[in-house]
């Protein structure tokens, strides 16, 4: 039934489905779930900052309820679930969620394990110091306002924010038909590319890369790949891989995975327990053990591993199969007059700025406003208290007037005020009405009209507007900004590194043991030459350094194992360590099987220079005396896993492998004492997966090859030979004659009992230094120019006194050193270590590899060393 007075309009379902949907959608878009472009605020966490300002709960008052916020929030504001605002104050207040926490939180606000808070009636709050830069300036009509939802009071549309939210914090809201997902950004580096772009409105995304290098998220971790940060910068879209960050240790005698930092928005107890499903459903090998070992120093979760884990194999399938490595999605939309849009970086700061702008403008005017109504009531003080006459006439007036009114309105028809000067002279207090007083009133007005001219002055020229953006963005950045917690690792990417990382010089260091790392150049060059007993690195006591070099920091490292695999490294990948720390094991580092060995470590020059890999060779000798000869170009392109370098037959290992210019001379050395010079010439290059072709024949199934050296000048360049008993020869390279590739050799160093077989082959000069280290851990340093040169066919001298049943464990060359004599040092070879790099360093000389010249150890060696 009709009732009276009304009546039916017949419509269309369809377009008044329609009608309200898009009304409802747009009403979700602008009013609850898409940040302003401006201050980088949705309504309510903009509600939940002025609720809480209104309130007096600013940082330096006392904490109150969460109750009694979320009340005056929600009575006077936002007119929804109370849930909603409690869980954005709490989220405000989280430091894995925000990057800069606005809210200061006391209580139990959750955990990154997932843990929920407690109820709004146990926890207080009170706002952020960094919250006030936000509400600042709020009281000087510089932001337009707004009736709340019963119209009884306003609230500010937007916020005059001094902070760049949207940049340093990030958003996340899902619309209808439409979502967001800003990352946040590093303070510092934020402001660093506002004002790059205030001083240059043409300034390039490229160009403010060079200041806002990538999202920092809260939580930390790494950034694993480049493309996806440029991509989002462009275009506001754009996919980031994080990872976590991992450190290998060493725990109840056993490797360990240890992270400590996970990716953003990843819940810790569940990454945990997917990880422990994981192993059981036999996806994830090689981990025997997981703890959460977090406390209130920091996140540290600790994956044990089994014995025969590889544990760079096991951070990867981590990596692969958990949350330890994850993705986010970048989706910059924001609301741009009320409309939303998707942003890049440019977009986002041009915005910021004029926001800026808008509110230094109408500051500006507020406090001219202000300034000249203070002017013109003190021009009212002067005219009826300049003299003594005219204030006594003045107090006349007043005292003769039958009411205010008459009062005001005798004053100004005596002394041609204004309504505004007369109540101001009947508002005074008789204190004022001194001279002293009057001085005191000069003054301001002085002073006040010089702030007028300045404001004016402010008003009428733009560039000093941007000035003051910049200058009150510089003061923010010394007071909030801090240091990037996120990592970047540009080599995940495509991006040119070396636009990017500097190219220092550094030194690496690899011991025996195979642990490395990098260390800045100038921590060597502090120290004085010629010291000994100084560690320069911390090793295992059975372990010493075997390869120093000076590298800078965009060159490749090579390492071959016996097995003829290649991997690489860029000199920035090696993890950067202290002159006195042990470093990395390399096996964490590069994917190498757990029964294959490094037999030798390559230094190169920029793979992508495509004239240096063409016109340089890689020369690499096994054991069973095969040869082969390959262009660098064959190993230009990185895999994480490796390539093979050369195909190595059953029963064979690779012994050395090195870098050559094509016109050198090779000479290879066996057990047995037998060595062999031919031209390289004799060697055509060879594909990457060949076997290669033989360079000795050896005497008998026992003989093998021992070592490498590459003669690049024959005429001064000399050989030394070492055997296992300690006898050595110093030969010159022209003493051997060249002969074809394939035969016998001819004899080195004549092998007796008493010399032992050969071990170590080496090119020297006078320049070095030669050290020699024993099983036993004795090790000898002495001159090279101290060995006479002899004829090939001898037996040599005695190097180094060994003890009974000990024996030569590894040689190496160093660059002279004046003033240190040959000398004996204890059984950990303290001062060696330190000589060695130092030396290296110094003269920026590659110390030889010694994985070209030295037996293995064997297991029953390793355990008898002290």
């Amino acid at each position: 039934m009709i009732g009276e007075g009304e009546k039916l309009i017949p419509i269309n379902i369809e377009d008044e489905m329609k009608s309200s949907y898009i009304d409802y959608s747009m009403s979700v878009i602008v009013s609850r779930a898409l940040p302003d472009v401006r201050d980088g605020l949705k309504p309510v966490h903009r509600r939940v900052l002025y609720g809480m300002y209104e309130l007096g709960v600013t940082a330096n008052s006392s904490y109150k309820k969460s109750a009694r916020i979320v009340g005056e929030v929600m009575g006077k504001y936002h007119p929804h679930g109370d849930s909603s605002v409690y869980d954005t104050m709490v989220r405000l207040a989280q430091e894995w969620s925000m990057r800069y926490q606005l809210v200061d939180g006391q209580g139990n606000y959750g955990s990154v394990d997932g843990d929920p808070p407690a109820a709004m009636r146990y926890t207080e709050a009170r706002l952020k110091k960094i919250s006030e830069e936000i509400l600042s300036d709020i009281d000087k009509d510089t932001v337009d306002t707004q009736l709340n939802f019963d119209d009884t009071l306003e609230e500010p549309r937007v916020m005059p924010t001094r902070i760049p939210i949207l940049l340093v914090n990030g958003a996340s809201g899902i619309a209808v038909g439409m979502a967001t997902n800003m990352a946040p950004h590093n303070l510092t580096e934020s402001i660093s590319a506002i004002c790059a772009y205030i001083d240059n409105r043409n300034i390039t995304i490229d160009e403010l890369m060079q200041h806002i290098k990538a999202p920092d998220f809260p939580t930390g971790g790494i950034i694993y790949g480049y493309e996806g940060v440029r991509s989002a910068f462009e275009t506001g879209r754009g996919r980031i891989i994080l990872r976590g960050k991992a450190n290998f240790e060493e725990v109840h005698g056993r490797e360990a995975i240890v992270v400590t930092e996970i990716p953003y928005q990843v819940n810790k107890a569940d990454m945990i327990a997917r990880t422990a499903e994981l192993i059981k459903e036999d996806k994830l090998q090689g981990i025997s053990e997981i703890r959460d070992e977090s406390d209130r120093n920091g996140m540290r979760v600790v994956y044990e591993l089994k014995h025969d884990a590889i544990p760079n194999v096991v951070l990867n399938l981590l990596y692969k199969y958990t949350a330890l490595q994850t993705s986010f999605s970048v989706n910059n939309i924001a609301l741009v007059n009320g409309r939303p849009v998707q942003l890049n970086l440019k977009d986002i700061i041009h915005h910021f700025v004029e926001h800026r702008h808008d509110v230094v403008v109408r500051r500006t005017q507020y406090l001219l406003k202000k300034a000249q109504e203070r002017a013109h009531i003190l021009e009212g003080f002067m005219k009826v208290i300049a003299t003594q006459d005219t204030l006594d006439l003045a107090i006349k007036i007043i005292r003769e007037s039958s009411s205010p009114g008459e009062a005001k309105t005798g004053l100004i028809q005596e002394f041609e005020l204004t309504e505004i000067q007369a109540q101001a002279i009947l508002d005074l207090r008789l204190a004022r009405l001194t001279g002293m007083e009057l001085d005191k009133i000069r003054d301001e007005y002085n002073s006040i009209m010089k702030e007028i001219d300045n404001l004016k002055t402010i008003l009428n020229d733009e560039g000093l507007r941007y000035s003051i953006i910049k200058e009150e963005l510089e003061e923010i950045k010394q007071k909030y900004g801090d240091e990037r917690k996120t990592e970047i690792n540009f080599a995940g990417g495509e991006m040119s590194i070396e636009d990017i990382i500097p190219d220092e010089k550094v030194v690496l260091t690899i011991s025996k043991m195979g642990y490395i790392k990098r260390t800045s150049l100038s921590e060597y060059k502090t120290q004085s030459r010629g010291g000994v007993g100084n560690r320069a690195a911390s090793t295992r006591d059975e372990d010493f350094l075997e390869y120093v070099v000076s590298a800078t920091a965009h060159q490749y490292m090579l390492f071959f194992t016996e097995k003829g695999k290649c991997f690489w490294l860029r000199v920035f990948e090696v993890p950067e360590g202290s002159k006195i720390s042990k470093g990395r094991p390399i096996q964490n580092l590069i994917n190498i099987e757990s029964d294959d060995k490094i037999k030798a470590y390559i230094l190169t020059h920029d793979l992508k220079n495509e004239e240096y890999i063409n016109n340089t060779f890689l020369v690499m000798v096994t054991q069973k005396g095969t040869i082969k000869k390959t262009t660098l170009e064959a190993y230009s392109r990185p895999r994480a896993n490796g390539i093979n370098a050369i195909n190595v037959r059953e029963e064979d290992t690779l012994v050395s492998a090195s870098l050559t210019s094509g016109n050198d001379e090779i000479m290879i050395a066996t057990k047995y004492g037998k060595a062999i010079r031919f031209p390289q010439e004799k060697l055509r290059p060879i594909g990457r997966n060949a076997s290669g072709v033989r360079g000795i024949t050896l005497g008998d199934e026992k003989d093998e090859v021992i070592g490498m050296v590459i003669i690049s000048d024959s005429e001064n360049d000399t050989i030394l030979v070492v055997s296992e008993q300690g006898y050595g020869k110093r030969t010159h390279a022209d003493a051997y004659r060249i002969t074809n590739r394939g035969g016998k050799g001819v004899i080195t160093l004549n092998i007796t009992d008493k010399t032992g077989n050969l071990i170590a082959i080496q090119k020297v000069t006078d320049d070095n230094d030669l050290m020699i280290i024993n099983k036993s851990g004795v090790a000898i340093r002495m001159s090279v120019e101290q060995l006479r040169v002899m004829s090939r066919n001898t037996q040599g001298v005695k190097l180094i006194n060994l003890k009974k049943n000990d024996e030569i464990a590894a040689i190496t060359k160093i660059e002279k050193e004046e003033g240190v004599d040959e000398e004996e040092y204890d059984e950990n070879g303290n001062s060696i270590e330190r000589d060695s790099i130092q030396d290296a360093v110094e003269n920026n000389e590659n110390v030889i590899d010694l994985t070209d010249t030295v037996n293995d150890f064997t297991e029953s060696d390793e355990e008898d060393n002290p």
